[in-house]
């Protein structure tokens, strides 16, 4: 299932990147929650690497470095995927310094699960900007097999 919902949030984040790029007009809120995505994504596989993050959660991105950082996020979410034992034990630090353990199976859901819920946030932000809002829901992509 894991396997399911990361193709799902690859191919989701590849339709928002495609929506920023045929829109061609900036739109920062958007820009901001993307960024976001991408910036989590690529903390949160850090973290069960061990590794330190090369970005802040809030760095703010260009849309055109959008689509290297979502390849590399989805390299190294896959590499947790088919490398690593889900069920491990990962102890982390927050961004608020506090410390907490979660299994890996349970990071690389949230991660999924963060993404969607921004998203929707994002798609928002499209509509705001009468930009056609595109289809990013999971059943739909999985019902016309583009999952």
């Amino acid at each position: 299932m894991l396997q399911n919902l990361i193709n799902y949030t690859s191919y989701a984040d590849r339709i928002i990147i495609d929506t920023f790029l045929e829109a061609n007009k900036p739109m920062p809120v958007a820009e901001k929650l993307f960024s976001h995505v991408l910036n989590a994504q690529h903390i949160w596989t850090k973290r069960v690497f061990h590794e330190e993050s090369e970005y802040d959660r809030f760095q703010i991105h260009s849309i055109a470095d959008f689509e290297n950082i979502h390849l590399r996020n989805l390299e190294a979410m896959l590499q947790v995927l088919h490398t690593k034992d889900l069920e491990e034990l990962i102890v982390y630090t927050t961004s608020a310094a506090e410390s907490f353990v979660s299994s890996i199976s349970d990071i690389l859901f949230h991660v999924v699960n963060h993404s969607t819920y921004h998203r929707g946030q994002i798609v928002s932000q499209f509509r705001l900007n009468d930009i056609t809002a595109p289809v990013t829901d999971y059943v739909m992509l999985k019902r016309d097999g583009l999952i």
